[in-house]
C-alpha cells in the first residue's frame, strides 16, 4: 500500500514556495506520492489558487524520490499538444515520476466550466477526453503525430524528447462508482481513481469489474482511494486499493497539512 498527500492549491496552500517545502518534508517522513488538485477556482471563502503545474514543477525540484501529477486534470479544458509538452517535461524533470490523472472535471464548484466558456456536456467532454488521450499516446511514442479528429489535429508534428517512463506516462482515470464509462476508459490506462467511494464492499466492485475488462491483465494496475484522515485502510487494500491519499478539505490549512504529514504514510 502506498501512502500519498493530496492537496488542494488554495489559500495557505497557493504558494508554490510552501508546498515544494511541503513535499520535501513528505518524502523525508517516508510518503510515497504527492498529488495536488488542478481546479482554476472555488467558492468562497476560498480566494487564491495555484497553479498546478507550476506548483509540480517547483515540488519536483525539491524532491527525488515522491511519485506527483494532477489529481485530475480536466482534458477537455486543455489542449493535447500543449499537454503532451508539460507531461514529457514534467516526466523528465522529476526523473520518471510523473502520473498523469484525468478526468472530466465538474462544473458543479465555482461554476469554473461555465464562467470560462468550457464545454459543460459531459458526455461531449468524455469524447473530448479520450481524443485527448489518443493524440497523447502518440505524441509520447515519440514519431510524428499524424491527427485528425473530431475535436483536435495535430499533422505531423513530433514530440521529443519523449518521457523518461516508458511505453508512456502513467495515466490513472477518475470517476464516479456505479459508471461504466469511466471504468471502461479506466481499463485502457494504468489506474483508477474512484471519485467519493463509500465502502471497501463499493471498491472490491469496482476491482472486479476492472480485471474483467482488462482481462487478460498483463501489467500492473493502480487502485486509488480517498479516506478521512484517520480512516483504516485495510478493508480497502484487501478489496484492491493499491494507494490511499487523505481526504483533505478545500479549507485545509497548513498546519492542518503538517498534522497530517507528521502522523506518518500507512504502514500496510
Amino acid at each position: 500500500m502506498n501512502s500519498a498527500l493530496w492537496l488542494p492549491l488554495f489559500d495557505g496552500l497557493a504558494d508554490p514556495t510552501v508546498v515544494a517545502r511541503l513535499a520535501g518534508e513528505a518524502e523525508a517522513a517516508g510518503w510515497h506520492g504527492f498529488f495536488v488538485w488542478d481546479r482554476l477556482s472555488w467558492p468562497e471563502p476560498v480566494r487564491q489558487v495555484a497553479d498546478p503545474w507550476i506548483t509540480l514543477a517547483a515540488v519536483a525540484a525539491a524532491t527525488e524520490r515522491l511519485r506527483i501529477g494532477p489529481m485530475v486534470t480536466p482534458v477537455a479544458r486543455r489542449r493535447p499538444a500543449k499537454l503532451a509538452r508539460e507531461t514529457v517535461t514534467l516526466d523528465r524533470l522529476s526523473g520518471g515520476r510523473l502520473t498523469l490523472g484525468v478526468g472530466l472535471g465538474s462544473d458543479r464548484y465555482g461554476r469554473e466550466f461555465t464562467r470560462t466558456g468550457e464545454q459543460r456536456d459531459d458526455r461531449l467532454r468524455g469524447r473530448m477526453l479520450d481524443e485527448a488521450m489518443e493524440v497523447l499516446d502518440a505524441a509520447w511514442s515519440g514519431e510524428p503525430v499524424h491527427h485528425r479528429g473530431e475535436h483536435y489535429t495535430v499533422d505531423g508534428l513530433r514530440f521529443l524528447p519523449t518521457p523518461v517512463q516508458r511505453p508512456r506516462v502513467p495515466v490513472w482515470v477518475a470517476g464516479y462508482p456505479g459508471r461504466v464509462r469511466p471504468l471502461r476508459r479506466a481499463a485502457r490506462h494504468d489506474g483508477f481513481f474512484p471519485v467519493d467511494v463509500e465502502h471497501p464492499d463499493q471498491l472490491a466492485e469496482i476491482v472486479a469489474t476492472l480485471t474483467g475488462l482488462r482481462d487478460p491483465a498483463t501489467t500492473p494496475y493502480d487502485i486509488a482511494v480517498a479516506l478521512p484522515p484517520g480512516a483504516d485502510p485495510e478493508p480497502y487494500v484487501t478489496a484492491g486499493a493499491t494507494w490511499w491519499m487523505p481526504d483533505l478539505p478545500p479549507e485545509v490549512t497548513l498546519d492542518q497539512v503538517r498534522g497530517v504529514l507528521r502522523d506518518g504514510p500507512c504502514k500496510t
